[in-house]
């Protein structure tokens, strides 16, 4: 299958990239610098440098690889600034849908988030309506995540994936990442002024490794169209994972807190399961650890 992969030295990206050449796809991946262009071929896939930003260089370069499909992987999380994040959803999204029905390609995997569900007190599953409601700043996010869902609908065959907070390489929560480096007292990056919940307190997180979250999409070139959950097995409070997380990284535990917002509920991976996906990493509690 010819993949045009969307952000593919990202987070997911690039683990996905390698797992999709090593499947035996013909994979186009798309990164900002020469760096990432690099990067992309040596793991043996053709590499694009674009910017998501420039409509006409998006529909060049979709239309110049004719893909099957094509994988939204796109993020400004290194940066840590949630207005860029939101642009490429609403922005950058737009781009790649326009650029995808330019070509005249028929099926596209997105990214999407498993926060952003109303309030509840159990684990939210696909059905749960996203909180459009909420007031900012989670409104701006809840906003930005509905906008390229419904981007992303108008191409007849989609899956939008709503991952779990990433864990493993090139993620926040990594050893080196802005989570261990929060918790170590480095409060350097713009990135930390997102980490003010953590703490073991009692909101609850549902996680999921780069790895399983690469494999899920991977398997979602060959699901029906809709929305799923991609999470592992254990939504779990602060008070839980945070300790946990502190343990792994060598780094020391804040003081213990009570209470949660009314949308930190975690979220389900019941309907992945049933279409034959399975985390490696079950749980964080062993993911954190390798």
């Amino acid at each position: 299958m010819r993949v045009f992969v969307a952000g593919a030295t990202g987070a997911i990206g690039h683990p996905l990239v390698e797992q999709l050449v090593a499947a035996g796809h013909q994979v186009t991946g798309t990164s900002r610098t020469p760096q990432g262009i690099e990067r992309v071929r040596a793991q043996g896939a053709e590499a694009v440098r674009l910017d998501i930003f420039d409509a006409d260089a998006v529909v060049d370069a979709v239309v110049a690889a004719a893909p099957d499909v094509v994988i939204h992987q796109l993020t400004a999380l290194s940066g840590g600034v949630s207005a860029d994040n939101g642009r490429i959803r609403r922005v950058g999204t737009r781009h790649l849908v326009d650029a995808a029905k330019r070509a005249g390609v028929g099926r596209m995997i997105a990214q999407s988030i498993s926060w952003v569900y109303q309030p509840g007190d159990g684990p939210a599953d696909e059905s749960t309506p996203l909180e459009l409601a909420a007031a900012e700043p989670r409104g701006a996010t809840v906003g930005s995540v509905h906008a390229l869902e419904e981007a992303v609908a108008e191409i007849d065959r989609h899956v939008v994936l709503r991952y779990g907070f990433l864990y493993g390489p090139g993620t926040w929560y990594h050893r080196t990442g802005v989570a261990a480096e929060v918790l170590r007292g480095d409060t350097g990056n713009p990135a930390a002024a997102f980490m003010s919940g953590l703490v073991p307190n009692d909101a609850v997180a549902s996680f999921v490794h780069v790895e399983d979250a690469a494999r899920a999409t991977i398997a979602a070139l060959e699901w029906p169209t809709g929305t799923v959950n991609i999470v592992d097995d254990e939504p779990a409070p602060g008070r839980e994972w945070v300790p946990a997380f502190a343990a792994a990284v060598g780094a020391p535990t804040p003081a213990p807190a009570s209470g949660r917002a009314d949308w930190e509920r975690g979220a389900t991976n019941a309907l992945a399961r049933s279409l034959g996906w399975a985390p490696v990493h079950a749980s964080w509690r062993t993911g954190f650890l390798a």
